[in-house]
């Protein structure tokens, strides 16, 4: 099992600014050209976490998120080990949900908050400044804060349609996407909820131009197949005006 403290793609610099690679490419700046972000579980009924995961990132997914509701710290650490040495190698962003804790023991890229999780700043008190912070949005009121709150790298708007990962969560819907879309904010966002390639070009009629999938590529007959043509057709698009490139 690879060690997390030496295989997470995350590093940061004393300060706590997000370090440069070989590159000269920041998280900050990979996170402005990712377009497909996938949240998974940990595949324990499959039983191909490391395949699964070469196969999504090889096709396109710019970063992968471990989210397995009730797991604790200790099992979801010794999954997200496998998330990061994947993450590494194929260079795309490794993401944890809800726990600044858990993140910062997997030296994460990317810490993905909801409405009722930890607050921006303690999260930031525990993580430094060099790694992502993303928010979760469900209204207008809150994708307009998500846009301009300070400590926040990119925010989540949707869900587009009902979804079974948020079982009992009204789908606010397009709409949410086109006031985001007006919002004509530089920072980025995606829309979340319910999103396959049967209704993606809806969701980019709407103005998205990112987009977190679940069970489009989880459930999909051919993962990698799946990443690939989310990614041609999410890149496709040109970017609406005054928004992120």
């Amino acid at each position: 099992m690879p060690d997390t403290a030496t295989t997470a793609a995350a590093t940061t610099t004393a300060d706590g600014t997000a370090a440069t690679g070989a590159s000269g490419v920041t998280l900050r700046d990979r996170l402005a050209d990712a377009r497909l972000y996938l949240c998974t579980d940990a595949r324990r009924r499959q039983g191909d976490l490391p395949e699964f995961l070469d196969a999504v990132l090889a096709g396109g997914v710019d970063i992968v998120q471990l989210r397995d509701k009730g797991m604790e710290a200790a099992e979801e650490l010794e999954h997200l080990a496998v998330f990061a040495d994947a993450c590494a190698r194929h260079g795309k962003l490794l993401a944890v949900n809800d726990r600044a804790d858990v993140a910062h023991a997997a030296r994460a890229d990317v810490l993905h908050l909801g409405q009722g999780d930890l607050p921006v700043p303690a999260a930031r008190a525990i993580l430094g400044a060099g790694v992502l912070v993303g928010r979760s949005t469900h209204a207008e009121s809150e994708a307009a804060a998500a846009a301009a709150q300070d400590g926040v790298d990119y925010f989540c708007t949707g869900p587009c349609w009902p979804t079974p990962t948020k079982p009992g969560r009204p789908a606010p819907g397009l709409g949410l996407v086109r006031y985001t879309a007006g919002l004509r904010t530089d920072r980025p966002w995606f829309a979340i909820g319910g999103i396959d390639l049967g209704n993606l070009d809806q969701v980019l009629d709407a103005g998205a131009r990112r987009a977190v999938v679940v069970r489009a590529l989880t459930e999909a007959d051919d993962p990698g197949a799946a990443a690939a043509e989310f990614a041609e057709r999410l890149r496709s698009v040109p970017a609406v005006q005054g928004m992120d490139k």
